[in-house]
C-alpha cells in the first residue's frame, strides 16, 4: 500500500531537496546476518591436501562434520563472503573495491585521544552521514530539481553513534540539518583548496561541500569536542538499494498521511494509519518526509528516522531477515557500493571487526536522541542553534562515556598514565575565561585562582592575561600525555572534577581556564555529575515497539 514514487520535493534553503537518512539500523544488519554462525553449510571451505591443492573430499571436519558459513557484516552494511579458494578471494577483493575511502578529518586540529577506563577499554564514535548528492543517474532518478543535478552535495543527515567503552550500550545523537554553527578551516585533499574558518554562522549540512565528509567530521569536533574515530556516508541510491535488500522495515503513523501539497512540498509518502513495512523508494520517502510529520520541520523528520532505524535493528536481530545467501550477496553488493568510509574502515575485514563490537550492545540499550536546540531569529528564523546548557550536557555525556539511557554503566574513571610531579614543580598558567554572552569577564578571577594555587603549594602558577576566550565551564588543559598527571594534580587541589581535565593541541603547557561557572571568590562549585539526558533530546529506546509518528492535520487524507 502507499507505493507512490517520490513526487514533490521538500522546501529547503538554497532551493535544494531533502537528503536521505543513513540507515544506521543496517549497522545492526550484520548483527542479525551473523546469526548464521549457528547454521551449517553444505558447501564448506575446502581444505588443502598434502600437495597443496584443494581436496574437495576433505570438506568435512571430524568434529563438526561441516564448516559453517561465514557471514561478514559491517555497521551500515551486511557483507557476505561465500565461496571457495580463489573465487572467494576474488569476491572479497571485489567487495573491497566497491568501498569508497576518504580522509577521516580535513580540519587543522588534531582530535584528542580517548581516555581508557580502568579496564583499558576505550569508546568508539562513528559519524553517520546521509548525502543528498545528485551525481549519478541512479540518484537523479529518485527525484530533485534538475538544476541540482551534479551540484555540491549536502550532509542532510548527521548522526553520531557512540559505542561505550565497555560495549554495554549505544547512544546516537542527531544534529538537525538546519543547525547553524561556525565552520572550521578545511582543506580539500584532492584539489588542495583551503576553506577558511567561517566568521559567520553556516548551516551544518554545507560542511560536506567544503572538501568532503572529513570536513563534516571536523565541524562536529569543533562544536562538541567529541573525538570521532570513523565516518560512514551513504547517498539516496544507497538507501533504496539497502532497504530493498533488507526486505522491508515496519513503521507506524497515527493517521493516514500523504506528504504532498499543491505547491510541490512533500516527499510523496502515502500511508494508511497503523503499521506498514516500507522498503525501496517508500523507505526513502519515509526517511525524507518533513511535511506531514508533526510540525512539518526537520525535527519531526529526525524523529521518524530514529523510529525507522530502531525498527530495522529489531527486525534484523529477530533473525527473520537475511537468511538466504542470494539476498545476503545482494545486500553485500548494495552496501559496499553505497558506502563512503574513512580510510580506517577501508576493507570488509575492518568493517566486520567493527560490527562485531557494535553487536555487543543489546537492543534495549540503544538510545536515539536529537541535539537539544532552539530556533534562531531574524535572518536565521527557521534555523536552529544548539541549546547551550542542554546540548552541552548531551555532548559531555558522550565525551565522558555516560549512557544516554540513564542506566548504570560499567565505566570507571580513566586512569592517568602519567605520574604527577611535586606540586611546587608544576607550572600552571591561569586564564580568566569567565565572560558570558551577557556579562564581561569577572574582575580579578585569574589572580584569585592563581593565589589559591600558590597557597596550595603550586609555586609556579602564573597568569595569562592575553587569552580571555570565554568558557562556560572551568577546565584544565594539557598538551601531551606526559603532563596529564600534573594537570590532574591541579584539578584535585582546586576540587575541579577530573572530567574537566582535557588534552588539547591549542596549549603548550598546563592551562587553567576559569570559566563562567566560577565567577565568585569561593571554592570551586563542583556539582555531582548530572547523568540525566535532557528531555529536550527526545530520547527513544531501541526496544520501544510502540513508537508511532504524529501526523500534521494538513497532510492527512
Amino acid at each position: 500500500m502507499g507505493r507512490s514514487s517520490v513526487r514533490g520535493e521538500e522546501t529547503r534553503p538554497h532551493g535544494r531537496h531533502d537528503g536521505p537518512a543513513v540507515p544506521g539500523g543496517a549497522d545492526a544488519a550484520g548483527r542479525a546476518g551473523r546469526r548464521g554462525h549457528g547454521r551449517r553449510n553444505r558447501s564448506a571451505q575446502p581444505e588443502h591436501g598434502g600437495q597443496g591443492r584443494p581436496d574437495r573430499r576433505a570438506r568435512r571436519t571430524p568434529r563438526s562434520g561441516r564448516r559453517r558459513v561465514l557471514r561478514w557484516v559491517a555497521s551500515v552494511l551486511a557483507l557476505l563472503i561465500l565461496g571457495t579458494g580463489a573465487a572467494g578471494y576474488v569476491y572479497y577483493k571485489h567487495l573491497n573495491g566497491n568501498i569508497r575511502k576518504e580522509d577521516l578529518t580535513l580540519g587543522d586540529k588534531d582530535m584528542a585521544d580517548h581516555k581508557a577506563n580502568a579496564a583499558g577499554q576505550t569508546p568508539l564514535n562513528i559519524l553517520l552521514i546521509g548525502s543528498d548528492a545528485r551525481d549519478s543517474e541512479a540518484n537523479q532518478k529518485l527525484g530533485g530539481a534538475k538544476e541540482t543535478f551534479g551540484g555540491t552535495p549536502l550532509a542532510d543527515v548527521q548522526m553520531l553513534l557512540h559505542l561505550s567503552a565497555d560495549r554495554s550500550n549505544i547512544s546516537v545523537v542527531s544534529m538537525p540539518r538546519d543547525t547553524m554553527l561556525k565552520m572550521p578551516k578545511c582543506t580539500d585533499p584532492d584539489s588542495g583548496k583551503v576553506y577558511a574558518a567561517s566568521t559567520l554562522d553556516v548551516q551544518t549540512n554545507e560542511s560536506l561541500g567544503r572538501g568532503g565528509p572529513g570536513c563534516t567530521v571536523a565541524a562536529w569536533y569543533e562544536l562538541t569536542g567529541i573525538t570521532i574515530d570513523h565516518f560512514m556516508m551513504i547517498d539516496f541510491a544507497g538507501v533504496v538499494s539497502m532497504a530493498d535488500a533488507i526486505g522491508g522495515v515496519p513503521v507506524c503513523v497515527k493517521a493516514n498521511v500523504y506528504s504532498h501539497s499543491s505547491d510541490g512540498k512533500g516527499s510523496g509518502l502515502k500511508l494508511e494509519e497503523g503499521t506498514t513495512s516500507v522498503k525501496g523508494k517508500q523507505a526513502l520517502q519515509w526517511l525524507r518526509t518533513r511535511y506531514g510529520f508533526e510540525d512539518n520541520t526537520d525535527l519531526g523528520r529526525t524523529k521518524a528516522q530514529h523510529q525507522y532505524l530502531n525498527s530495522m535493528v529489531r527486525e534484523l536481530r529477530k533473525g527473520t531477515k537475511l537468511t538466504d545467501p542470494g539476498k545476503l550477496m545482494n545486500l553485500a553488493e548494495a552496501a559496499t557500493s553505497a558506502l563512503t568510509v574513512d580510510k580506517g574502515l577501508d576493507t570488509v575485514k575492518k568493517l566486520y571487526d567493527l560490527a562485531e563490537e557494535l553487536k555487543k550492545a543489546p537492543t534495549d540499550r540503544i538510545t536515539m536522541t536529537t541535539m537539544p536546540n532552539v530556533y534562531g531569529t531574524g535572518k536565521y528564523a527557521g534555523r536552529v542553534y544548539p541549546k547551550a546548557e542542554e546540548a552541552e550536557q548531551v555532548f559531555r555525556m558522550i565525551r565522558e562515556d555516560i549512557p544516554l539511557d540513564g542506566k548504570a554503566s560499567k565505566r570507571k574513571t580513566p586512569v592517568a598514565k602519567d605520574t604527577a610531579a611535586p606540586d611546587d614543580e608544576i607550572a600552571v598558567s591561569v586564564r580568566n575565561a569567565s565572560a558570558t554572552d551577557a556579562l564581561g569577564p569577572a574582575q580579578g578571577r585569574a589572580t584569585a585562582v592563581k593565589d589559591l594555587l600558590t597557597d596550595a603549594g603550586f609555586a609556579k602558577a602564573s597568569i595569562d592575561s592575553q587569552n580571555v576566550e570565554p568558557a562556560a565551564t572551568t577546565g584544565i588543559l594539557y598538551p601531551s600525555a606526559d603532563l596529564e598527571g600534573d594537570a590532574r594534580a591541579v584539578a584535585k587541589a582546586l576540587g575541579v572534577p577530573v572530567s574537566q581535565v582535557k588534552k588539547s593541541t591549542d596549549v603548550s603547557g598546563i592551562v587553567l581556564a576559569v570559566g563562567a561557572d566560577w565567577r565568585e571568590d569561593e571554592a570551586y562549585p563542583a556539582k555531582a555529575a548530572d547523568e540525566k539526558t535532557p528531555d529536550s533530546a527526545n530520547p527513544l529506546n531501541g526496544a520501544d515497539e510502540e513508537a508511532c509518528m504524529e501526523i500534521n492535520p494538513n497532510y492527512t487524507w
